[in-house]
């Protein structure tokens, strides 16, 4: 059962790395990272032309767990990570950023990657 487990994680790291061979995150148009663990969702934005971290959110996040019970057609963990992608849109915005480019890191696009992402296009952000 660990062999599984590790070999799913080589798996996703191989994924993400033929991923990051096409995509870069610029200034202008930084690139837009999810990480997930079993119980939370991270979003961050970094700019790999500089390897420096704009910002970043967490369904830990301050506000994030109150947003998403106010949410009546989703629930629990998806509805945090929909909550937290409309955070960090919002930041982004603040921050001057509108444009992103979306690496889903790995993972499968649904879920709680799909409703982070949808998350951040109803804050604002265009993928």
């Amino acid at each position: 059962m660990k062999n599984m487990a590790r070999q799913r994680r080589i798996l996703r790291a191989r994924r993400h790395a033929r991923v990051l061979k096409k995509i870069r995150g610029t200034a202008e148009r930084p690139r837009l990272v999810v990480f997930r663990s079993l119980r939370h969702l991270e979003g961050q934005l970094v700019d790999d032309d500089q390897g420096a971290t704009l910002l970043g959110v967490s369904t830990r996040a301050a506000g994030v767990q109150e947003g998403a019970a106010s949410l009546e057609d989703v629930t629990g963990k998806v509805a945090t990570s929909f909550v937290a992608g409309r955070l960090l849109a919002e930041r982004a915005i603040e921050a001057g950023i509108n444009e992103v480019v979306f690496d889903r890191a790995g993972y499968p696009y649904h879920g709680r990657v799909k409703a982070f992402a949808e998350g951040a296009r109803k804050g604002g952000l265009r993928f």
